[in-house]
């Protein structure tokens, strides 16, 4: 069981694309920041595509007095693109980063220098020996690229035999799933923090689309009531609060040793999360 002292609580951000968007992350960023969590990562787009982007917007939460966690994918990537990157982060002060195989952009054929996250987390710590706390992705349901549930483990203690430090989960809706993979990793020797990624429910048709893209499961029962809902916005609000809530009760009750809240940008919809748990503000 983990302490209620020892909990990480983080958030992730996406680099936007136009100056609104930026104006609109910073109020959402000063908002989260009075939770006090232990980092902001924002994401980095496919081969790289995004780079600049994520590092502008790293940089700019870090100035604002948080910590903050690039996103580094290594798909279609040169070894000499991922050390510059590692150089740039490591001469502004970033200590901690999320290290991902990522998507081949479309198009491209060639994986670059490294074909699994493993590799990156290997590469990082070849190049920059402890200073970087390193994330790695892991997934409760299984990648929908993997052959199945005991590759899918082997691929994740692969990348914890690297020198990860923690793994944050893709996003899912059945706790079970969660404490399954756990328990699975202990049993492999795997003790390094699993924090369960969480992804609050604001657009239906929009969740269904990233779900059936990332291999997310949504429990039938979840996916009939929000169809049912159909454009009931204020319904599918009030349903989505209550069901991921007590996910992230359930989570937290069973030992989880914090939430990653996947926030599209937005402040409302985990702080309304955030409230109902009791959390500290």
């Amino acid at each position: 069981m983990t302490d209620k002292n020892t909990r990480t609580f983080s958030f992730e951000f996406f680099p936007p694309k136009t100056p609104e968007g930026m104006e609109k992350l910073r109020a959402t960023r000063s908002q989260l920041a009075q939770l006090k969590p232990k980092f902001f990562s924002v994401t980095f787009g496919a081969g790289g595509s995004t780079r600049e982007r994520t590092l502008e917007t790293v940089l700019e939460i870090q100035a604002a007095g948080s910590a903050a966690a690039p996103h580094l994918s290594c798909i279609g990537s040169t070894q000499e693109s991922i050390q510059e990157t590692l150089e740039t982060y490591k001469a502004q002060g970033i200590r901690h980063i999320v290290a991902l195989r990522g998507d081949l952009p479309s198009g491209m054929a060639d994986p670059g220098a490294f074909r699994y996250a493993n590799e990156l987390v290997a590469f990082i710590r070849q190049q920059t020996g402890d200073w970087f706390q390193i994330e790695v992705a892991a997934y409760p349901e299984i990648h929908p690229q993997a052959k199945n549930a005991q590759d899918d483990l082997a691929n994740f203690k692969r990348k914890v035999d690297a020198g990860a430090n923690a793994g944050i989960t893709q996003y899912f809706y059945n706790a079970d799933a969660y404490f399954r993979f756990v328990d699975d990793c202990r049993e492999m020797n795997v003790t390094l923090p699993i924090v369960p990624g969480i992804m609050p429910i604001t657009n239906c048709a929009q969740l269904l689309r990233f779900s059936d893209a990332c291999g997310a499961e949504i429990p039938r029962w979840m996916r009939r009531t929000l169809e049912g809902y159909g454009d009931d916005a204020e319904s599918v609000r009030a349903f989505a609060q209550d069901v991921v809530t007590a996910l992230c009760e359930r989570l937290l009750k069973g030992g989880a040793p914090g939430l990653h809240f996947y926030t599209l940008n937005q402040a409302a919809p985990t702080l309304a999360i955030w409230q109902r748990l009791g959390l500290p503000r």
